[in-house]
């Protein structure tokens, strides 16, 4: 008999490698007016929201897609036409919130820094003190293109003290990096169903004020993006608008009560903290240097240098990886020559360890000596 070759370990920041039983929760099917289904929808969004600190003042609202629409959904929702937003950019994801603007006819200004370099709080300071027409501030927590965290704390003191509405893009970050709405003031936190809650791709959700969601009526241009309008709908039956993605929504149930399993957010953070610990030590045992200095370094993907090394070709590498079932991701940014491992879903040391010795074994394939990148 032929062994069923298993799935590869997913090393990217989402979608990413899920567990057994939150594949198997797919298996049944759901009519999407049942009890049984609209009472997961209730119990899904209330855990989302207590994971955010949002009891008594925010509410979640899901939507189908992939985490891009739920930001989209939540700028054309909570921005006016009348508004503008100040955005701080330090890579793809900052950026893309800026297209979304332009799409949407939103006015905005960006408040840039590179990619290796987190968002400046004093310059936020010095712009929303320069310019009153500011309504909202758009951050990312985890910028994913080079795997930097944010000073989302000192950004939302900072919004909160000039008095202005903060929207914060935590798609990759929510579920592993602590986030408390009584202590960090936001308007709205965007996540979405396949990064560190660890379910599968099809499903965004956006945990906003209730107080600030209720003034947005009329404001999206989008009849499926309408957040207010979704809200609405879901507080009056518990149904979805438009056909949800039920499978989905049950594997995310699933997911979330693992979560809770493993401890919550501290739990899963510890987990994914030493994953990252022991993927860079070995990384950097083997001769590669990484983008980000540790203090900068969230714990969901790391980005690593480029070899100075005619033998290394990424595609060939990535090829071979793939080859002994480990699959990384290629590099996003402009700044440098790079490549990104994922800390993230259903891995711990065996896995990364694992992941380590194959690198190790390509590398002597592809007779790459030199690990360095020419500017070390």
């Amino acid at each position: 008999m032929v062994e069923k070759q298993r799935d590869p370990w997913l090393l990217t920041p989402g979608p990413l490698t899920t567990s057994a039983s939150v594949k198997s929760a797919m298996l049944n099917d759901w009519g999407s007016r049942d009890s049984a289904f609209i009472a997961i929808n209730a119990q899904m969004r209330e855990q989302l929201v207590a994971l955010a600190g949002g009891e008594g003042t925010h509410v979640c609202v899901p939507l189908q897609g992939s985490g891009t629409f739920t930001v989209e959904a939540t700028i054309g929702t909570l921005v006016p036409s009348d508004g503008k937003a100040a955005i701080l950019i330090n890579g793809a994801y900052g950026q893309r919130i800026a297209r979304i603007c332009d799409y949407y006819a939103r006015r905005y200004v960006t408040l840039e820094s590179a990619e290796d370099v987190p968002n400046d709080p004093a310059a936020l300071d010095r712009l929303l003190a320069q310019d009153a027409e500011i309504t909202h501030v758009v951050a990312v927590h985890c910028e994913t293109t080079s795997g930097i965290l944010n000073p989302i704390e000192a950004i939302a003191e900072t919004t909160a003290r000039h008095g202005r509405a903060l929207i914060i893009d935590a798609m990759s970050a929510f579920g592993a990096l602590a986030i408390d709405a009584a202590e960090v003031a936001f308007d709205a936190l965007v996540a979405s169903s396949n990064k560190c809650l660890q379910g599968v791709p099809g499903m965004g959700f956006a945990i906003i004020r209730r107080a600030a969601l209720e003034a947005c009526a009329g404001n999206s241009p989008s009849l499926s993006l309408d957040l207010h309008a979704q809200w609405t709908a879901m507080e009056g039956n518990g149904q979805w608008r438009f056909t949800p993605p039920t499978h989905v929504i049950v594997a995310f149930h699933k997911a979330l009560q693992e979560h809770a399993q493993e401890g919550g957010v501290a739990g899963r953070h510890r987990r994914y903290q030493h994953n990252l610990d022991v993927l860079v030590q070995g990384m950097r045992d083997l001769g590669f240097v990484t983008l980000l200095p540790d203090e900068l370094q969230a714990p969901i993907i790391v980005t690593f240098h480029v070899p100075d090394e005619a033998n290394f070709v990424f595609e060939k590498f990535y090829a071979r990886l793939v080859d002994r079932g480990y699959v990384i991701y290629p590099g996003k940014l402009t700044v440098a020559d790079t490549f990104r491992i994922g800390c993230i879903g259903e891995l711990g040391e065996a896995e990364i360890h694992g992941a380590l010795q194959a690198i190790a074994d390509v590398l002597a394939e592809m007779g790459v000596a030199n690990r360095a990148p020419n500017d070390a």
